[in-house]
């Protein structure tokens, strides 16, 4: 890997983007600032910089470093020599890390420009940044080369190896978001110790802005601590975990074969009616005349797509409904609508930014990398009917993950009436995004021959786009001004999610509705492309 087109780059950008966040902030004249404001300010984007570049980039080499081995057949060669397990894992962990290193080692230049402008403390604050950035490339390699030891396909191990990294470093942040300053105890100490494995908030507290998830004085100081303790007590299970499985008996799964419900008894048949709202081993119907057969096919083909998960993802979807309907009473009672406005935006961006590339990303490139695609080109569908059945199949998803929170504005309207037409801007604005990330995400699958990379591009053009021009808002009034702002704000649909809801922070920016004309234009021409693409590909090659 280190002698590939990659690496080049993984050396050459990160050095480049940090080299100019320092210089945007450098002093022009021959003056030093004594208080070492300015300097706080640059770390400040250096760091979170530094943070959002190894959460893109990290989890795409160990996700599939085993699961290829696994398919080429090379796994098999390793475990039968005589290498032990042992040997084999660190060999794999340490020529992935050796990869995964090069941001955050061609990042010093810039750091050591920041520590010269003065006003950084050096072990506190830039060796402590660095320990904890060089933990979690430890921590996330672990994870990878754990799932992609489970995985059967490297596009499969990125999915959950993604949403495993945005999990740990978004959502961990919510429950105490919510719960803390409540008198209960033992419940508020366990969503502390949750939102301590995220990242997001260690750096914050060594960067001088407290607590991710803190309200005035309430908060609770040590997750950098807390985060070295369980990043490092995960790690090891990860490795014990990984190399536990890493045994000649990995590749021997013998499942039942199973019986279809149609051939069997009609007493069996009967019982397994009463038992089973949705049976699973029941042999489905024929596709109707006027339904969309690509779509029916995603549907039965995908594990997600099936009506046993499907409901299950209605379960869980009713459940945080109630959830954030509680929390949504609660907190909007002891910090304001606005703030818990602002929350629930943020979680509902996180999800949808979470699932759709791993449900898009490989529409188009699953279909030409398992050779799906020729079939499809036999058949007397057009182009546009392929493209309509690829994007239903992952709009009923995503409509069941955003009618879950609805519940939770409703109430916010009930408390506050005055918010209707505010939180229907927001709704808007959601859907919007939503769209924006299913289009790019099938976009991108169009232009891939292999799900893994249109995957790892989908996920990394979507965190871009929607945490890049928050680096610019947290140098407001400082590193960049109002006006600055406020245009790198226009390209992000989640920054106008949250200054329609007036969040802390958003309220002075008008960024509506330049901002939904450009994410629908954008939607627009993915979804040309899409189309231009999807047509290419139908004909004759």
């Amino acid at each position: 890997m280190l002698c590939t087109r990659k690496a080049l780059l993984m050396q050459a950008v990160p050095a480049c983007l940090f080299t100019l966040l320092v210089a945007l902030r450098w002093p022009t004249d021959a003056k030093v600032d004594l208080s070492g404001a300015q300097a706080q300010e640059v770390f400040a984007l250096f760091g979170y910089g530094l943070l959002a570049t190894l959460i893109l980039l990290v989890p795409a080499f160990p996700a599939t470093t085993i699961v290829r081995e696994k398919n080429r057949g090379t796994l098999a060669l390793l475990l039968n020599s005589p290498l032990s397990p042992w040997s084999i894992y660190f060999g794999k962990l340490t020529g992935v890390l050796a990869f995964v290193l090069l941001p955050l080692i061609m990042s010093i230049p810039a750091a050591a420009a920041c520590y010269a402008m003065g006003g950084l403390s050096l072990w506190n604050q830039v060796l402590a940044l660095y320990g904890i950035l060089a933990i979690l490339i430890l921590q996330y390699t672990a994870l990878g080369l754990y799932v992609s030891s489970s995985a059967n396909t490297p596009d499969a191990a990125l999915r959950v190896t993604y949403g495993a990294i945005l999990g740990l470093s978004v959502l961990t942040l919510g429950p105490y978001q919510f719960l803390q300053g409540k008198d209960w105890g033992a419940i508020v100490t366990v969503a502390m110790w949750l939102q301590s494995f995220s990242p997001i908030a260690a750096v914050m507290e060594l960067l001088g802005h407290g607590d991710a998830s803190s309200h005035g004085l309430i908060s609770v100081p040590g997750n950098p601590e807390r985060f070295v303790i369980l990043s490092l007590a995960s790690t090891a299970g990860l490795m014990l975990a990984t190399i536990a499985r890493l045994q000649p008996l990995v590749f021997d799964r013998p499942r039942p074969q199973g019986i279809i419900t149609d051939d069997r008894s009609t007493g069996q048949q009967l019982i397994r009616r009463l038992i089973f709202l949705v049976d699973p081993q029941r042999r489905k119907s024929s596709i109707g005349r006027f339904t969309n057969p690509v779509m029916v096919k995603e549907f039965r083909c995908r594990r997600f797509g099936s009506s046993q998960w499907m409901l299950r993802l209605v379960a869980v979807c009713a459940m945080a409904s109630l959830g954030l309907t509680y929390t949504s009473t609660a907190g909007t009672l002891d910090w304001g609508v606005e703030t818990i406005g602002g929350i629930m935006v943020i979680l509902q961006v996180s999800l949808i930014v979470l699932i759709t590339p791993s449900l898009a990303a490989g529409l188009i490139s699953g279909e030409r990398e398992s050779g799906g695609w020729a079939l499809l080109q036999m058949t007397p569908l057009s182009t546009w009917q392929i493209v309509i059945g690829k994007l239903l199949s992952v709009v009923w998803t995503l409509a069941l993950i955003l009618v879950a929170t609805l519940p939770g504005y409703v109430v916010m309207i009930y408390i506050k009436p005055s918010l209707s037409q505010q939180i229907s801007y927001v709704l808007f604005s959601l859907g919007l995004t939503a769209i924006f990330a299913l289009l790019l995400s099938a976009a991108v699958s169009s232009l891939f021959k292999r799900t893994a990379p249109a995957t790892v591009t989908a996920y990394t053009l979507l965190l871009i786009i929607c945490s890049g021009p928050l680096l610019f808002w947290m140098g407001r009034d400082t590193t960049f001004g109002h006006g600055t702002v406020e245009t790198m704000l226009m390209l992000d649909p989640l920054a106008a999610a949250l200054t329609v809801m007036d969040a802390p922070g958003f309220a002075q920016y008008h960024i509506v509705p330049i901002s939904w004309w450009l994410t629908g234009g954008a939607s627009v021409a993915c979804l040309v492309v899409l189309c231009a693409q999807t047509w290419r590909l139908t004909r004759p090659q």
